[in-house]
């Protein structure tokens, strides 16, 4: 962390890398100031480090959150994480395009160098208005990034720069920058004694498990209402042997009784399954297995086959004595026959 002056160190200190770096590349003097870009252009090559923007750092700024206690007492001091935009903007001959070597020369040295070096920030604080400054002290290095910036938002950058005509430049971003507050923590009381213990459920001392209710260290409460068979009075101490022949003759009874319903709730369920697959079994089985007739019904039957042979019977009856009768009509007709042919 540092303190307020960390702007001011990390804008001198990105002036002071540029000038080592691009000037013995470039082969000439080149002037690096750390202000905005001027009206006019100068008359040698340079470079303005213009320092537009100053923005909280989205990752780390409520990182030291909470900074106070209960009562008010500071316990971490405050610290503001911020982003630093700068505009670096380069002037010179156009007719030999200083400004576009220079804005190589620029691109090139923070790509290779996009940690702010120590020895640069060490310099960079002999500056007597920058005496006080712990910048260099910090654990945190600042990282310069390249900033994308289009069309609409490089002409509103250059607009607010009032008469300023434009130039070729780029925008970096430098993060982290921490700038800690003032005031000085109260140190932590020590911790005095070490004490662990490890205890079951039910001792004297012991936390009541969860659900259990009551107090914790307290012992579990005792059901209300008289004592059950064969437990002994509150207060009274009974032989171990004893306690023991009632605990095994409780947990024998108890294994009695979950054996006894278990099997009862396997018999009924057992049943019922059978009950209901014999149930879905009995209309299949009915139509695969042919009817056997019933007493009371086939003497029926037989009495309605016989009453239908009795009404043939009687309709052949018919049948011949109306052949009969046709007989003797024919036998009238020849004898009559005869009788004319005599006459």
């Amino acid at each position: 962390m540092s303190n307020a002056l960390a702007i001011a160190h990390v804008t001198q200190a990105l002036a002071l890398l540029i000038e080592s770096n691009v000037g013995p590349e470039f082969g000439a003097a080149v002037k690096v100031e750390p202000r905005k870009p001027p009206a006019g252009p100068p008359d040698q090559p340079t470079l303005n480090v213009f320092l537009y923007q100053v923005t909280p750092n989205t990752a780390m700024r409520g990182a030291d959150l909470p900074t106070r206690a209960a009562d008010g007492t500071l316990v971490r001091r405050p610290a503001a994480a911020l982003d630093l935009h700068y505009l670096i903007s380069a002037y010179g001959d156009e007719t030999e395009l200083v400004g576009q070597r220079l804005i190589g020369s620029v691109v090139r040295t923070l790509h290779e160098t996009p940690v702010l070096p120590a020895d640069v920030i060490e310099r960079a604080g002999r500056r007597p208005y920058l005496t006080g400054s712990d910048l260099a002290g910090a654990a945190q290095r600042v990282r310069f990034t390249p900033t994308v910036m289009d069309i609409d938002e490089t002409s509103k950058l250059w607009g607010m720069l009032h008469q300023t005509p434009y130039s070729l430049s780029v925008v970096y971003q430098a993060s982290l920058i921490l700038i800690d507050g003032r005031g000085t923590p109260v140190p932590r009381k020590p911790v005095e004694r070490h004490d662990v213990r490890v205890l079951p459920f039910g001792a004297p001392g012991a936390p009541v498990p969860p659900g259990g209710g009551g107090a914790p260290g307290a012992p579990a409460a005792t059901p209300a209402g008289p004592p059950a068979r064969g437990a002994a009075a509150p207060g009274a101490s009974p032989p171990a042997r004893a306690a023991g022949k009632s605990g095994a003759q409780g947990a024998a009874r108890t294994t009695a009784k979950t054996t006894a319903k278990t099997t009862a709730k396997t018999t009924a369920k057992t049943a019922a399954k059978a009950a209901a697959k014999a149930a879905a079994k009995a209309p299949a089985r009915a139509r695969r297995s042919p009817r056997k007739p019933a007493v009371g019904g086939g003497a029926a039957r037989d009495g309605d086959a016989a009453g239908r042979l009795d009404g043939g019977s009687d309709k052949k009856g018919t049948t011949e004595d109306g052949d009969d009768t046709q007989g003797d009509k024919d036998d009238h007709g020849g004898s009559g026959r005869d009788g004319h042919e005599d006459r």
